[in-house]
């Protein structure tokens, strides 16, 4: 087996909340240190997310490109949401999330891969789906609000992609990773060898 991050819990000797929001929270713990002193930690607590490279027949990706406030930029991004529920399957959350930011819909779905975002302050973990087989979703669009309402939808060739990642154009997390990581994929053992789009992710449990 290769290099491999392993599950570690040190010791907590008191938590605090001091601040709770609509998604998410703030958490101090007392973690005791490998000399055994005592120091807080404060860190975001996070329920989760997912998201989607869509990938249709001419090899193009799905992007949106919306305002992101914290960094005062309209950001290019791979659809991706919350998980609404704890214990929320997520490839049932990535399929809503195609849905609702691009009225696509998917026929197969694998997972790509797996990340911490900002794991020094943030217990967030995503989990990036590779979804192709694209078609548009009949019926009435999903009522989008706040800054989803100018939305912008393109589709762009994947290496264009990834060489604006490396000219430092395209700076969301999630697009950078999934395009440099299906483009790792595509060079050496193929979409077959990705996980099925329900393999279990132990950052997230749930059922399927």
């Amino acid at each position: 087996m290769g290099i491999q991050d392993t599950p570690e819990e040190w010791q907590v000797t008191a938590t605090t909340t001091p601040f709770t929001g609509n998604k998410t929270s703030v958490r101090t713990d007392q973690v005791v240190m490998p000399d055994g002193s005592v120091h807080g930690r404060d860190y975001q607590v996070h329920p989760g997310s997912v998201a989607i490279l869509a990938v249709d027949e001419d090899g193009q990706v799905l992007v949106v490109r919306q305002y992101r406030h914290p960094v005062r930029q309209r950001l290019w991004e791979i659809p991706a949401g919350l998980l609404d529920v704890p214990g929320e399957n997520p490839l049932h959350a990535a399929q809503r999330e195609l849905y609702e930011e691009a009225h696509v819909k998917a026929e197969d779905w694998r997972v790509l891969t797996d990340v911490y975002t900002t794991p020094g302050g943030c217990d967030e973990a995503v989990r990036i789906f590779l979804a192709r087989g694209l078609s548009d979703v009949e019926g009435e669009r999903f009522a989008v609000s706040e800054e989803e309402a100018d939305m912008e939808q393109a589709r762009i060739p994947l290496p264009e992609l990834v060489r604006s990642v490396i000219a430092g154009d395209l700076h969301n997390s999630c697009l950078v990773v999934g395009a440099l990581a299906l483009t790792a994929v595509l060079a050496g053992d193929g979409v077959e060898s990705l996980r099925p789009g329900e393999a279990p992710w132990p950052a997230r449990p749930f059922e399927a």
